[in-house]
């Protein structure tokens, strides 16, 4: 599996850099999302707590994919910011309990 950044952006507003990726995967299934995941935040030198894979679509029969990837400069400004469903999928989500 090798990913390349095919577009990045700084996004100030947000806390936050914008990247979209190409993943090639020739005669193999897409890769997991933890696994893509470790590949961006080694290739943006991240803690990989700080990036959140928001959608890999696949092409048919191309073993090749397309992602788009939010690396925050802080896994609280993810959690503060992102989607409930987006923060389970990259398993950042952290339920809150109520106070008593």
């Amino acid at each position: 599996m090798d990913i390349e950044i095919t577009q990045r952006k700084d996004n100030p507003l947000l806390n936050r850099i914008e990247v979209h990726f190409r993943v090639l995967h020739p005669g193999e299934a897409v890769p997991k999302r933890a696994n893509i995941k470790e590949k961006v935040a080694s290739l943006m030198k991240a803690e990989k707590e700080r990036v959140v894979i928001d959608h890999v679509k696949s092409r048919f029969g191309s073993g090749e994919s397309e992602g788009y990837a939010k690396i925050y400069r802080t896994k609280a400004d993810a959690q503060a910011i992102e989607n409930e469903h987006i923060l389970k999928r990259n398993n950042l989500f952290e339920s809150k309990k109520k106070e008593e």
